[in-house]
């Protein structure tokens, strides 16, 4: 009998434990430890937050579902690692704080034989000043309750708009080194959207800033994309999204701090300024928990476990931006010190960021941090629960791989919702890490697989996947047969 922990319940987490519990016996366990009491659908944020969604829509609790699968549940947050035990278990463990009401503060040793690091980033809104959600007119919509809170401030400014008032809205990055980028565009386009269908968009100026050096960067060096029989630059796209809708961008800016209503930050040519607004919805910096880990004699170890996120089988060797490779990518998730931990997902650590990193006349760093969210997160999470049922089994390789030096992912955008006045931009990109030695001449992606389109059917296609991504996530019949 293996004990497999879970230390999640997002995208990664929650993929993980399902594909666990259907391929292994039930003389397994599976067990996920999770903060959060609800699974959320986190891509349909975005239309909780133009009031278009419901909470209850996108989410569902976690409690009654694993029950009934048969999958160990402790509403807690893991606190520190002890992969080798310690002086009273010798098993390896992690210690856990209870979240929830009945057992609050109660901590506990959770020994396993496999551990899957899914804990994801934490939203580092403290690295940005005054970047708090809810104050200084700012926002996200990085959880649901967050976007619930920024469709009541933007309801509130969309009235006072219809009494007359003229706004400024503002939405973007509010970190030099946010990543996440994809979320904002759509929250950008479906704010402008709903603006013209309440008939205010003639009182609101709408401003994007981001730290991406060109649009359409998205953190990922932009890309070369076939467009019908065209070909275009993803910034080329954007630019034209954004024109077309009438939205004006600041670029290459790295937001420091936050008062009311005004947004400071620097250029990378070194200059300061300040942006005023009347809302703001900011992205703020993705880091790790901070996680601590011991050895058995309670030294600290936490170097062999995590480099701010969790290492894994990457090459971090430090070397300029000319010597990177797709082959600095890992490709199994497992951390190389101790065998039996892995981290899918945003919880494992990169050995780089994928644009080529930029750096202000004054030394600052305004450059995304490399995105892994979505469709990867699932694609490395089923890889990291195949691999240890293999290794279960008594398998000694690890056969699944996938690095995103060689693994394609599809992001559908919204730009609007509507069955019949929506709009989505599907982006279709392979491999999401550019490999320039293998296409050299587009950008270090395939053309082909590399596209664009925009339009209603985009719309009709990221609800549907809304609807099907819910139903996978619930486990109802045949929810394997949904890729990731």
């Amino acid at each position: 009998m293996s004990k497999i922990v879970i230390l999640g319940a997002g995208i990664s987490g929650h993929v993980a434990a399902a594909h666990l519990r259907r391929k292994l016996s039930k003389e397994h366990e599976v067990l996920v430890v999770s903060p959060n009491s609800n699974y959320q659908w986190i891509p349909s944020n975005i239309w909780v937050g133009i009031g278009r969604m419901k909470s209850k829509e996108i989410l569902f609790p976690l409690a009654p579902l694993y029950k009934k699968k048969s999958i160990g549940y402790k509403q807690a947050k893991v606190t520190t690692f002890h992969p080798e035990g310690d002086a009273e278990v010798t098993q390896p463990f992690v210690k856990i704080e209870y979240v929830n009401d009945e057992k609050k503060g109660q901590t506990e040793k959770v020994t396993y034989d496999y551990l899957i690091n899914a804990t994801g980033p934490k939203l580092a809104f403290d690295m940005t000043e005054g970047l708090n959600p809810g104050t200084n007119k700012a926002y996200s919509v990085c959880t649901y309750t967050h976007a619930e809170h920024a469709w009541h401030a933007l309801n509130d400014l969309i009235q006072e708009m219809k009494q007359g008032k003229k706004v400024k809205i503002l939405i973007g990055t509010g970190h030099a080194k946010s990543t996440c980028q994809g979320a904002a565009f759509e929250y950008i386009l479906n704010v402008e959207q709903e603006l013209r269908r309440l008939n205010v968009r003639d009182k609101a100026e709408v401003v994007w800033i981001a730290n991406e050096h060109q649009l359409g960067d998205f953190g990922m060096d932009g890309m070369l994309l076939s467009y019908g029989n065209n070909i275009m630059k993803s910034s080329e796209m954007v630019e034209m999204v954004f024109e077309d809708r009438g939205i004006k961008w600041i670029i290459g800016a790295g937001v420091n701090k936050i008062e009311d209503g005004i947004a400071h930050y620097e250029t990378l040519d070194g200059e300061y300024h300040t942006e005023t607004y009347d809302f703001a919805m900011l992205i703020p910096a993705f880091s790790g928990h901070g996680f601590k880990a011991f050895d058995k004699n309670n030294e600290d170890i936490t170097e062999k476990l995590f480099k701010g996120f969790m290492l894994v089988d990457a090459d971090y060797t430090p070397k300029p931006y000319e010597e990177w490779s797709v082959q600095d990518w890992p490709e199994t998730y497992q951390n190389p010190s101790y065998k039996n931990i892995f981290a899918p997902g945003i919880a494992f650590a990169p050995p780089h960021a994928i644009s080529k990193p930029r750096v202000s006349k004054n030394g600052t760093t305004i450059s995304p941090a490399p995105p892994r969210t979505g469709m990867p997160s699932g694609i490395t999470a089923k890889l990291v629960a195949d691999n240890i049922i293999d290794i279960i089994n008594g398998k000694k390789e690890l056969h699944h791989k996938g690095s995103l030096g060689n693994m394609g992912a599809a992001c559908i955008a919204s730009a609007g919702y509507g069955m019949t006045k929506g709009s989505g931009v599907s982006i279709t990109t392979y491999p999401i890490v550019p490999d320039y030695h293998k296409y050299p001449e587009t950008q270090g992606r395939q053309l082909g697989k590399t596209f664009g389109e925009i339009g209603l059917a985009g719309h009709w296609l990221k609800l549907a996947l809304h609807y099907a991504f819910i139903y996978k996530a619930k486990m109802k019949p045949f929810w394997w047969l949904i890729p990731e």
